[in-house]
């Protein structure tokens, strides 16, 4: 796509892609709602995919209060989880930590449980782009779309779920630089928050921790520790994943280049200008 035929496209479709907090979901507002439809692939998972899990799991814990339990058993209470757009803590505490029970961790049957269940609604939902884009257009009239992707998008591995954002959308490739980085690093250890991993992956950084920290099995980690020492490697692994899907398929911005957009038109440019220099 050059410059001319981008600014030209009279029905733009585009997905973000980057690791959460580089500023997908803001430049997404940025954007005017009365001409672009907003899709939030961590909100469809977790209304859509993950919807009775996330459930099932907050019933499991109220269950374990007596009060609680008294009054759900007898349908005196219902439960329900109160997903936005800009909450999204349900579908995070689902996924939860890897670790020592005692510690609010899970066990690694069940955290691979819901890491296979998450990885199948994320896979399930980018397929949905393709039908959502007509509905956004013929049901409610909207002349723009834009995806904004989850941060774990670049290893799934569903080849199909990726073609359906290469044949339906443009590709957006907010890339983070070395300072931004390291701001990410500093929040993930202050705040340390469940994640989605790649079960190579996994598999291969549980072995190094085990052995640096002289634990005998996951049951002993302590699951925010694991969660800060992991992030700074996740993000080291992730960054070559989402580049090549950039190099291969869509375009490139420097997540700094976001501080800067204020409207539609500085999107639009933004964009162009990416476009003009992968030409």
């Amino acid at each position: 796509m050059s410059r001319k035929e981008f600014l030209n496209w009279p029905k733009k479709a585009i997905s973000l892609l980057g690791m959460s907090g580089v500023g997908k979901t803001m430049l997404s507002n940025a954007l005017p709602k009365t001409s672009w439809f907003h899709f939030s692939g961590d909100y469809r998972i977790g209304t859509k995919y993950l919807e009775e899990p996330i459930l099932d799991n907050i019933k499991q814990q109220a269950m374990k209060v007596g009060f609680l339990r008294d009054l759900l058993r007898s349908d005196s209470i219902y439960i329900a989880s109160n997903i936005s757009v800009h909450n999204l803590d349900p579908v995070s505490t689902f996924l939860g930590k890897l670790g020592n029970p005692d510690l609010g961790g899970l066990s690694m049957e069940e955290f691979t449980r819901r890491q296979q269940l998450h990885r199948d609604a994320e896979a399930a939902t980018m397929r949905d782009v393709a039908s959502f884009i007509a509905k956004s257009r013929e049901i409610y009239g909207y002349d723009h779309f834009i995806n904004d992707a989850g941060g774990s998008i670049c290893e799934l591995g569903y080849e199909e779920a990726l073609n359906v954002l290469v044949d339906n959308t443009l590709i957006l490739y907010i890339r983070a630089p070395s300072d931004m980085e390291d701001q990410l690093i500093q929040r993930a250890v202050s705040n340390p928050k469940p994640l989605y991993f790649d079960r190579e992956f996994l598999g291969r950084k549980l072995e190094e921790y085990l052995a640096a920290e002289n634990l005998a099995s996951t049951d002993d980690i302590e699951p925010d520790r694991f969660s800060q020492w992991i992030f700074p490697e996740l993000l080291a692994h992730r960054k070559p994943l989402y580049q090549s899907i950039a190099d291969s398929w869509g375009y490139t911005i420097d997540a700094r280049a976001i501080e800067n957009i204020s409207n539609e038109a500085d999107f639009l440019e933004m964009v162009a200008t990416a476009i003009d220099r992968k030409n």
